[in-house]
Formats: structure tokens, C-alpha cells, sequence
């Protein structure tokens, strides 16, 4: 499957090295554009997840080990720490990068990673840094952990959790074990993932489709440790797509996100509209958008149709100037849900803006996830062999449903 180089200026975040204060003592790294001749390596994600404002403690004296899944090969890997929401400055004196074995234990010897040539890194209070590049050969749907080990306390960590599970496991170790093969120091667990944002790799003929959208997109109720979130199963589509070029998928999904207003829930994410430059232009390697986006709009705020269209509208002109096509997904089933998610109201507002999506011609693409997962006897609701229970998300079964919906060849 051959993907399109679309019109528009390319985005030059792929192309900085790494622009970041370093700790007192350690030096400063310096912004690097790398110009590349025609033909050569481009920076890609390879796994992404969206920052979200702290919901527990921070670590101190502590290393991460953090399981992330791969969606794109590469020889060559470099990582995004965020600070996004943090208070103060971040000390991480040593990351490292190794491909996962099993639980916390990495295959071989890990890679260490810099930043501006030096070991340790300050991540300045809002800010996000990216480390060298390091050579590991990096496979596709496998899973890497990265260590980060931080000295000093924090403060509350700039994080990704759904709804608390991010529905992977990762570790803690007490003191600096970054550089550690062997997992036997990494006694507690973690869902969430603390500080890592990215990790991209170099790929020649590689692009990234990024996934934006709420709990739904971020895989609440998918089974832990699986990578059963609908991203993954589109994931696994992609990869199985003959030729030499290939579509990785970046999962920019958070639990309660809405398209509008700020989010009173899990962590009062900023809504889409507010995070689009930094989760979605901002990513190495974007060509498509898919949107789903809405249901907590209606369900949460009571949003009208009208206000949801004239964000929709507004989200895809940004991502058109710069050169990024957008799928429109349609809302999927509530009904039946307590409370305001599952009333007659909520469904007709939600009908409305799904029969805008699919008619309007906004949209490069649709792809029609209300279709792939309703009821037949029932459009209102989510098929029952579908629904985790909640009527509103999908169980396993129902995010495979709708990895199965997205046309491929309109990637």
C-alpha cells in the first residue's frame, strides 16, 4: 500500500535533534536542523501518548521502566519526554532503551540515551525534550522499555493514564537501575505512562496515521497488556499491507477528552482543539488524521450539533494547512448509559452530527464507526457482543470492529 506525499509545507519538529537546558554541570544541548538529501531516512513515530495533567505523586530517587509498543520499524531511535503540565523542573540523569524480553527484563544489553552529547537532561517546567538519536534496531509490534531515572522529587508527573489504566504495565524501581538488563530490581508496577510522550525511529517510505479522540480512542475497558485498544488492531492492518512503504499509528486518544471545552474529568485534559498542535502537527512523520470525537461533548456538556459541527469544521481547516488529511469517524452508540450519555436527546444531537460527517464533504475520508459497532435491531445502542458492559465503550471484540471499518486505502 502506497501512501500519498500530500501538498503543504512538512513539518520540521522531525528534523531537530534536540533542543533542551541541561542541568547545572552537564552543559547545553543545542537545536540541530538535519537537512537530508532526497531519498534518505525521515523521522517517524513509532508510539505516541497524549500528555495529561498529573493524577498521582510524583518519584523521587526512582527509575521508570516504561513498556511501550512499537507500530513502525527502524535502526536508528530517539524518545520525547514531557513536562508538559509540570509545576517545576524535571532532573533525569540517565535513560535508557532496550527491547523488552519479558515483564520488566530487556532483551540484551540496553542502549543509553543522551541528550545534546550528555547523559542527563533538565525538563524545564511545561516543556518537552527530545534525546539523540541511538542506534537499536527496532521491530514492529514488539514492545520496548525505556528507563528513566530520576534523583530528586518531580513533583506531580506530567503523565498518560486512562482513567487511571493506561492499560499497560510498567515499573519502578527504588534508585538509579536505568542501565539494568535484568528486571529483578523493578518490584512495583505501574498503568500509566510517567514523562514519555514518543518514541520515534528513522524509516525510509514510513509515514503515521494519528488517531485523535477520547476514552474510545485511548482503549478504556480493552484488555490489559494485550494492545486490544482499535489503534493496535489498526496497527496490525497496516502491517500487513504488502509493499515497501508503511503507515505506523500514533494513539493520541485521552480518557473524557472532548472536542470543545476543557475536560472536567481525568485530569482535565485541554479538549482537541486545544491540543492539536502539540499531539498531532507536532509528531514526526503525520499524513492522516482520524477524528472520533463528540460523545462527551453531548453527554458531558450538552453540546448542540451546531457547536460540535463548527469544531469539526475548524479542526480539519488547521490540519489542511498543514498538508494533513482528515477521516471523519462517526459518533459512536450511547444509549443506555446512566445518566445524560443515555438519553433520547443525546442520541439525536449525536445522529445529527453523524449524518453531517457522512454527507458534508468536510472530510477526506469517513470512516463509520457508529455503523461497524451498533445494534441492528437497535441503532441506538452498541451491539451487545460489542459492548464492555458500560454501553458506551467497546470490549475487545467491538475495537476490532472498528479497526475493521477504516478503508485502508484512504491512508
Amino acid at each position: 500500500m502506497a501512501y500519498r506525499l500530500l501538498r503543504g509545507r512538512r513539518r520540521t519538529l522531525g528534523a531537530i535533534i534536540t533542543a533542551a537546558v541541561l542541568a547545572s554541570g552537564l552543559g547545553t544541548a543545542v537545536a540541530v536542523q538535519a537537512d537530508r538529501p532526497p531519498g534518505s531516512a525521515d523521522w517517524v513515530g513509532t508510539w505516541a501518548a497524549a500528555p495529561q495533567k498529573p493524577q498521582q505523586a510524583g518519584v523521587t530517587d526512582q527509575t521508570l521502566r516504561l513498556i511501550v509498543h512499537t507500530t513502525l520499524p527502524g535502526e536508528t531511535v530517539r524518545i520525547r519526554l514531557s513536562n508538559t503540565f509540570g509545576t517545576a523542573p524535571v532532573h533525569v540523569t540517565a535513560a535508557y532503551i532496550g527491547r523488552r524480553a519479558t515483564g520488566a527484563a530487556i532483551a540484551g544489553d540496553p542502549v543509553p540515551l543522551t541528550f545534546g552529547g550528555q547523559p542527563g537532561v533538565l525538563v524545564g517546567d511545561g516543556a518537552e525534550v527530545l534525546s539523540d538519536p541511538a542506534r537499536l534496531a527496532v521491530l514492529a509490534l514488539s514492545d520496548l522499555a525505556v528507563s528513566v531515572y530520576i534523583p530528586t522529587d518531580s513533583g506531580p508527573p506530567t503523565e498518560h493514564a486512562d482513567f487511571g489504566n493506561a492499560h499497560q504495565t510498567s515499573y519502578l524501581a527504588a534508585g538509579d537501575h536505568a542501565a539494568d538488563a535484568d528486571g529483578a530490581a523493578f518490584t512495583s508496577t505501574t498503568t500509566s505512562w510517567l514523562f514519555l510522550s514518543g518514541v520515534s525511529v528513522q524509516a525510509k517510505h514510513a509515514a503515521d496515521v494519528v488517531t485523535l479522540g477520547d476514552s474510545i480512542t485511548d482503549g478504556t475497558a480493552s484488555s490489559t497488556d494485550t494492545n486490544h485498544r482499535y489503534p493496535d488492531f489498526l496497527a496490525r492492518r497496516l502491517a500487513a499491507q504488502p509493499g515497501p512503504d508503511r503507515l505506523g499509528v500514533l494513539n493520541e486518544g485521552i480518557g473524557g477528552n472532548e472536542l470543545l471545552r476543557t475536560s472536567a474529568c481525568c485530569g482535565a485534559s485541554p479538549s482537541a482543539l486545544a491540543r492539536l498542535d502539540r499531539d498531532v502537527i507536532a509528531q514526526d512523520g503525520v499524513r492522516d488524521v482520524i477524528l472520533l470525537e463528540g460523545i462527551n461533548d453531548i453527554g458531558g456538556d450538552a453540546a448542540d450539533a451546531p457547536s460540535l459541527i463548527a469544531g469539526m469544521t475548524q479542526l480539519v481547516a488547521q490540519l489542511h494547512s498543514h498538508g494533513i488529511r482528515v477521516l471523519g469517524g462517526t459518533i459512536t452508540p450511547s444509549f443506555g448509559r446512566p445518566g445524560s450519555y443515555g438519553t433520547q436527546h443525546t442520541e439525536d444531537v449525536r445522529q445529527q452530527v453523524n449524518a453531517w460527517i457522512r454527507s458534508s464533504g468536510m472530510f477526506d475520508a469517513i470512516v463509520d464507526f457508529d455503523q461497524a459497532v451498533r445494534d441492528p435491531a437497535d441503532p441506538r445502542r452498541l451491539l451487545a457482543a460489542y459492548d464492555s458492559g458500560d454501553h458506551l465503550h467497546p470490549n475487545d471484540a467491538g475495537y476490532q470492529a472498528m479497526a475493521d471499518a477504516v478503508p485502508l486505502d484512504e491512508l
